[in-house]
């Protein structure tokens, strides 16, 4: 009896020298909304209205408390290996006098990723949260448009997070690497009158 084993197709993975290398002789086109996980070239879903005025008002809560503490990222890239640059919509970087113009930030500038999920809920939970957490990323709020609640994970350990809650009621919300700072998100989720 003949056994034919069925095999999946081979992936090239690729490093971030290489990504980068593929934007500058123009293989990806300069707005190109792509990030790079595990090796992969992943297409990013288009920002839609309800996504940016969450991240423009997490922004601006954001700036408000940590002014001087931290140095907000807005849709920017983290590198957190050879193998990944997620553009996360929201980063809390550790300050640095270059403000990272010298180098890209790595897992340990990062204090806080925040995701805003709208339709891609199922990535970033499946996907991102836990590359964050096999990268020490110490906390990630994920933003979910769809069931309007917000997922707090903190305390990385291996793939995932010790902690981890959920609410549709955030209120004040501590940022855990800087202590006496929360953030105020009463309002995050309710979605105003026309």
């Amino acid at each position: 009896m003949n056994t034919v084993m069925e095999s999946w197709p081979r992936r090239h993975r690729i490093k971030v020298d290489e990504y980068h290398r593929m934007a500058e002789v123009g293989l990806l086109a300069p707005d190109a909304r792509v990030e790079l996980i595990d090796g992969e070239i992943i297409d990013m879903a288009p920002i839609g209205t309800e996504h940016g005025s969450v991240v423009d008002l997490l922004a601006e809560l954001l700036y408000g408390v940590v002014a001087g503490r931290g140095i907000l990222r807005v849709q920017g890239a983290i590198r957190l290996d050879r193998a990944s640059e997620p553009q996360p919509d929201i980063a809390l970087l550790t300050p640095r006098e270059d403000r990272y113009r010298s180098a890209p930030p790595g897992p340990a500038d990062v204090l806080l990723l925040i995701e805003v999920s709208g339709t891609t809920l199922r990535y970033d939970r499946e996907v991102k949260v836990p590359l964050y957490a096999r990268h020490g990323i110490p906390e990630v709020w994920l933003v979910d448009l769809e069931h309007g609640e917000l997922c707090l994970y903190r305390l990385p350990e291996g793939g995932g997070y010790l902690e981890q809650k959920a609410t549709s009621n955030p209120g004040l919300t501590p940022v855990a690497a800087l202590p006496g700072v929360a953030v105020d998100l009463a309002g995050l989720l309710s979605r105003p009158s026309r």
